[in-house]
């Protein structure tokens, strides 16, 4: 069962920040993200954390409650279900603009603007914060785990042939007609994975996509939550997503 402290906003833009145990970094988060020239919303969706983070969220609420949702769920229920839990909330409402991003200050809210105006203007219809397009802008990550990143979008790429070099990119801002449109039930994929389902979802029902370059910077507190597991689930998720497309049961 999951609990939510949830307000109207004025603005047409939300972000929405899966937490769990984010203490060090969600109050600079929520102030970079409210501080942006384009107005934007908040939505905070918190697995349960231990380290008071849902406590800090709810704080911050109290001083920009139209600005600012909170939605509490009862365990660690992973990235990909806190994603569509913000993607249906999103929808609910007037959003027009739904961006994904970390709350461990890895994606900078000073992109958003950039990503949002990407898609306000007209140029795609998924905007994505990409660390490979024109180079790559990753900063403070072991080279074994940069390789990895990069060999696993040309695996991708490869399986998929999405056009698309950060296919697991975590930093995005789709237009709600995208949501609207994707057979958001039939996602089940977590992590990584999730990223590169919703990525091969919007290119093959035919929506404009645009990467946008961004600098990706390794967190500075807090844990990350990578895992075996998150990798060995995109390696085979992309087999997975290529046969049910061939099949015709995407």
């Amino acid at each position: 069962m999951s609990s939510s402290s949830e307000h109207e906003s004025s603005t047409d833009a939300l972000v929405i920040i899966p937490t769990y145990n984010e203490a060090d970094n969600i109050q600079q988060v929520i102030d970079l993200v409210l501080a942006q020239p384009t107005p934007i919303s908040l939505l905070v969706v918190d697995d349960n954390s231990t380290d008071g983070t849902a406590e800090i969220v709810r704080s911050a609420m109290e001083n920009t409650p139209n600005r600012i949702a909170l939605i509490e769920r009862a365990g660690k229920l992973g990235l990909g279900t806190a994603y569509l839990r913000g993607f249906r909330h999103a929808l609910a409402r007037d959003y027009s603009y739904i961006c994904e991003m970390d709350a461990d200050l890895s994606h900078d809210p000073d992109d958003l603007p950039r990503l949002i105006e990407t898609v306000r203007s007209g140029e795609a219809d998924l905007a994505i914060g990409s660390r490979y397009v024109g180079g790559v802008r990753v900063i403070d990550w072991p080279l074994p785990r940069l390789v990895l990143s990069y060999a696993a979008g040309i695996y991708t790429r490869s399986i998929t042939r999405m056009p698309i070099h950060d296919v697991t990119a975590g930093f995005k801002c789709f237009h709600r007609r995208v949501l609207e449109a994707l057979p958001l039930d039939r996602v089940n994929s977590d992590g990584y994975a999730f990223q590169v389902e919703m990525h091969y979802r919007t290119w093959r029902a035919g929506f404009d996509i645009k990467e946008v370059p961004v600098i990706f910077t390794e967190r500075t507190e807090g844990q990350s939550k990578m895992s075996k597991a998150i990798v060995r689930e995109a390696a085979f998720k992309v087999w997975e997503l290529r046969l049910r497309d061939l099949l015709g049961q995407l």
